[in-house]
């Protein structure tokens, strides 16, 4: 009896070979497509650019018509055109949260982990994209701010000018700090995987903590107060401060604060790797 030859079947004609596995490369374009082609992305995006910008508006309105009552050694132009950063966090971190909830929420985690298996590849594609757009939206919020802010304020010699001390760092650390609350989210997210609980978790760290405080004694504020995720990153967009309150310098304080999200995504890193999706 003759034996029986079984062939491969033939590739189509014009497909390309396949390349082997799945890279980072191939990942980082997956996730950017993701997150463009959802349309809550670009809505939350621009809130946060007119939450941001608006409420420096506001503030440096506020402070001109005040006019020579704000002048004085503890009179910060840049912080006052970039007050708004403190409500656009709680923005930022809507879409951190999301970024990797939603795909729990509608199980599309298991058909990407189907197209990369490889989790910590999958899992470091998401936060770097994530990082990117928040860090340029972060930055566009951030200068447009200033920049808007400081016309007001020169109308009564109150403004300054990135080529001031301090000022350049902070307006790119305005950035620098919506992007890392944006992570702290997305580390809280995959710790939780429900978009409340890290959308939750996220204000609480960033915004009640900060209430809290307020209410322990002055003995113990000095020691705390700095070590309070906001008031850690906030010394990154501040140019004046205030010796009396026992803050980290700015970059000490960005540091800390980068610390928490960082611990929050190295976490959320492992659980992932660790948890079936």
């Amino acid at each position: 009896m003759a034996a029986t030859t079984h062939l491969a079947p033939a590739r189509p004609a014009g497909l390309p070979a396949p390349t082997g596995r799945a890279g980072f490369g191939g990942a980082l374009r997956s996730e950017l497509t993701k997150i463009r082609s959802v349309r809550s992305t670009y809505w939350t995006l621009l809130a946060l650019v007119i939450v941001t910008v608006g409420i420096g508006t506001l503030a440096c309105v506020g402070a001109v018509s005040h006019g020579g009552d704000v002048r004085g050694p503890g009179f910060d132009p840049t912080f006052h055109s970039l007050v708004g950063l403190i409500l656009g966090q709680l923005i930022i971190v809507v879409l951190g949260g999301l970024t990797i909830t939603s795909e729990y929420a509608t199980g599309m985690v298991r058909t990407s982990l189907s197209v990369q298996p490889r989790r910590g590849t999958l899992f470091a594609a998401k936060a770097v994209v994530f990082a990117a757009v928040s860090l340029v939206t972060g930055l566009v919020a951030s200068f447009a701010s200033f920049f808007i802010g400081q016309a007001i304020l020169s109308s009564k010699h109150l403004g300054t000018t990135l080529g001031q001390p301090h000022v350049l760092r902070a307006v790119i650390g305005g950035g620098l700090f919506l992007a890392v609350c944006g992570l702290l989210s997305f580390g809280l997210g995959a710790i939780f995987r429900h978009t409340a609980a890290a959308i939750t978790g996220s204000i609480g760290l960033l915004f009640v903590l900060l209430i809290l405080s307020n209410f322990l004694p002055q003995s113990w504020q000095n020691h705390v107060d700095k070590w309070v995720p906001f008031n850690a990153g906030s010394q990154i967009w501040s140019t004046v401060a205030d010796p009396g309150t026992h803050m980290f310098s700015a970059w000490t304080g960005f540091a800390v604060f980068a610390g928490y999200a960082a611990i929050a995504t190295a976490a959320g890193f492992i659980l992932f790797r660790k948890r079936d999706a």
